[in-house]
C-alpha cells in the first residue's frame, strides 16, 4: 500500500477524508472494500496523532464505525455488515454529489462583486399617523382592562357568604342539648338532629350527643330510627364542658 500524503486543512470532516481515500486508491464507492478502507483511514488518524495534532471527535467516531462494520462483516452471518456497508456507501455518494454541486455554484459566482448602497442619514418622524375606528380602540381598551382585572383580588363581597355562615361549637351545643333534655323525658335522636338550623348546627349536635354519651351524661336506647336520648341526673357542675 502506498503511503498517504495529505494536508490536514483540506479535509473538512471524516466524509471528506473517505472520499479522498477512495479517489486516491481508486476504490469502488458503490462496492467499498471495507477492510482496505479501514486500514487507510486508521493510518491517516495515526499520522494525525504522530504530528501532535488534535484529532476531532468526528474522525474518531467514524474510525469506530468503520471498525465495527469490518468486525460484523467477518461474522458467518454478515447480513448486518452488508447492510451497514451499503448505508455508508449511500452516505458517501450523497456527500460527493453535494460537494460537486457546491463547487459548481462556487465557480458560477466567481467574479461577482457585491454592490451596496452607501449609508444615508435620514430623520425619523415619531408622529403617530395611523387612524383607528372608535370600536377598535374600545375593544383594545377592554382587552387591556380584562388582563388587569384578572390580577386584582376578588372583592370582599365574594367572601361575605362564607363569613356570614355561623359556626356552631360543640361545647355550646352541649349546653343547649342539656337544656332541652332537662325536661326529664326521652327525646328522639332524629328530633334533636332535625332541630338544627344549619349544617354546622347539625354536625355540632351529632358530636355533642356522642360526647354526652361518652361521658355517660345521657343514655341512648332503641335502634334504627327509634333511638331515644335520656339525660341522667348528675350533680350540678359536672355538665361544664368549657
Amino acid at each position: 500500500m502506498s503511503a498517504i500524503n495529505y494536508k490536514i486543512e483540506v479535509f473538512e470532516g471524516p466524509m471528506d477524508l473517505l472520499l479522498h481515500l477512495i479517489s486516491k486508491h481508486k476504490l469502488n464507492i458503490y462496492d467499498i472494500p471495507i477492510s482496505e478502507l479501514v486500514e487507510q483511514y486508521l493510518g491517516y488518524v495515526e499520522q494525525m496523532k504522530d504530528a501532535d495534532l488534535e484529532v476531532a471527535s468526528e474522525f474518531l467516531e467514524m474510525a469506530a464505525r468503520l471498525v465495527y462494520i469490518k468486525t460484523v462483516s467477518l461474522l458467518p452471518v454478515y447480513d448486518e455488515g452488508e447492510k451497514l456497508r451499503k448505508e455508508l456507501s449511500g452516505e458517501l455518494i450523497e456527500y460527493a454529489e453535494c460537494k460537486r454541486v457546491a463547487q459548481l455554484l462556487s465557480s458560477q459566482t466567481e467574479g461577482f462583486n457585491c454592490i451596496g448602497r452607501p449609508q444615508e442619514a435620514y430623520e425619523v418622524d415619531m408622529t403617530y399617523t395611523r387612524i383607528h375606528e372608535s370600536l377598535e380602540l374600545l375593544n383594545a381598551y377592554l382587552r387591556v382592562v380584562g388582563k388587569r382585572l384578572r390580577k386584582i383580588p376578588p372583592p370582599l363581597d365574594s367572601f361575605r357568604v362564607i363569613v356570614q355562615k355561623k359556626i356552631v361549637s360543640v361545647s355550646s351545643k352541649i349546653k343547649s342539648l342539656v337544656t332541652v333534655l332537662s325536661n326529664g323525658k326521652k327525646n328522639r335522636f332524629s328530633d334533636i338532629i332535625l332541630m338544627s338550623e344549619s349544617r354546622s348546627d347539625m354536625v355540632a349536635a351529632f358530636l355533642a350527643i356522642l360526647e354526652l354519651a361518652k361521658t355517660k351524661h345521657v343514655v341512648l336506647s332503641g335502634q334504627g330510627d327509634n333511638i331515644e336520648i335520656e339525660l341522667i341526673k348528675v350533680p350540678e357542675g359536672e355538665l361544664d364542658f368549657d
